[in-house]
C-alpha cells in the first residue's frame, strides 16, 4: 500500500484517500494470514463488513460539504461537534492504522533500536509496557481503543471510547498514535467471547513492529 506524508503529524500512513470519497483500503495481507491469533472469518467480516461500512457512511457524511476537500486527519481534528463525521471518520481512519500496524505472526519481530530504547525508558521494560498497554485495553469501558502515541520520542499509552482517536485534539489523549488495539467486540467475539484479555495476547503475536518503529522514528526526526 503507497504512504504518503500525514501533514498534520509528518508521519507516514497508508494513503487513506486524499480525494473523494474514501476508498476501503485492500489489506497486505490475506484474511487468513494472521491465524491461528486472529481468525480469518473475524478478519473478513472486521474489514469487509465493518470497516466499508464507516467507509461509506463517511463518504455520506461529508457529501457536499467543504470536507470533501481536506485529507482525513484534518478532518478529524474539526469534528468533535458532527458525530456523524466524529463516529465514521474516526472508525475509517481507526481501522486504516489497525490493518497496518499488523503482520503475519512469522513477520513480527519485536520492537528494537531507538523505539525499544523509548519503551525502557517510559515503562522500565517490554514486558511491562504490555502490561499496561493491555491494562488500558481491558479497563475502556464498553467499546473503543488503546493506543500508544509519541511526543518526540517520550512514549505514553491512553484510550478512547467509540471511534475517537488521539488526532481528535478534544480527546485529551497522546500525541502522535504509533500502535493501536481495536477492542470493539467486533474485534473479537467469534474467536474469543468475552475474553478481551486473551484478544490482547494473541495480538501481540501480529503486531507490525517495524511499521510501529517507523512510525516513531518519523516522530523524533
Amino acid at each position: 500500500m503507497v504512504g504518503y506524508i500525514c501533514p498534520r503529524h509528518l508521519i507516514q500512513y497508508p494513503a487513506l484517500g486524499n480525494t473523494m470519497p474514501f476508498d476501503l483500503p485492500d489489506l497486505n495481507y490475506a484474511y487468513s494470514d494472521l491465524e491461528p491469533h486472529l481468525d480469518a472469518t473475524t478478519m473478513e467480516i472486521h474489514h469487509s463488513k465493518h470497516h466499508a461500512g464507516y467507509t461509506r457512511n463517511l463518504n455520506s457524511a461529508i457529501d457536499g460539504t467543504n470536507m470533501a476537500d481536506q485529507d482525513i486527519e484534518e478532518i478529524l481534528s474539526k469534528c468533535a461537534d458532527n458525530p456523524a463525521v466524529r463516529n465514521n471518520g474516526g472508525g475509517y481512519w481507526n481501522h486504516c492504522f489497525f490493518w497496518d500496524s499488523m503482520c503475519p505472526p512469522d513477520q513480527s519481530l519485536g520492537p528494537s533500536g531507538a523505539l525499544m530504547d523509548a519503551i525502557n525508558d517510559a515503562f522500565g521494560s517490554f514486558e511491562e509496557f504490555k502490561s499496561k498497554f493491555k491494562a488500558a485495553a481491558l479497563t475502556r469501558f464498553g467499546s473503543g481503543w488503546a493506543w500508544l502515541c509519541s511526543d518526540s520520542g517520550t512514549l505514553t499509552i491512553c484510550s478512547t471510547p467509540n471511534q475517537d482517536n488521539p488526532l481528535m485534539e478534544t480527546v485529551g489523549c497522546g500525541q502522535t498514535p504509533i500502535l493501536g488495539i481495536d477492542v470493539w467486540e467486533h474485534a473479537y467475539y467469534k474467536k474469543f467471547g468475552p475474553g478481551r484479555g486473551d484478544y490482547v495476547e494473541a495480538w501481540w503475536n501480529v503486531v507490525n513492529w517495524t511499521k510501529v518503529e517507523d512510525r516513531f522514528n518519523s516522530t523524533i526526526q
